[in-house]
């Protein structure tokens, strides 16, 4: 199951509310992102061009992160 939307929109919310009924994980990419970019790793540091300009990271950094 995916929640998709702005920020703001209360993604994380249901998510943490269905998933333990369902027994299954969350996964936040917004986690996944600041964790990558704290490690420095040479990943984090493309993220990190983005992030702080307030654009959005391409999908296609994101598959990167999440394989």
């Amino acid at each position: 199951m995916m929640f998709l939307g702005p920020p703001g929109v209360g993604k994380g919310t249901y998510a943490s509310r269905i998933a333990p009924k369902l027994d299954i994980p969350t996964i936040s990419t917004g986690d996944l992102v600041r964790a990558e970019i704290k490690r420095d790793s040479a990943l984090g540091k493309q993220i990190k061009e983005f992030s702080s300009t307030g654009k959005l990271v391409p999908d296609d950094i994101i598959l990167t992160m999440i394989r």
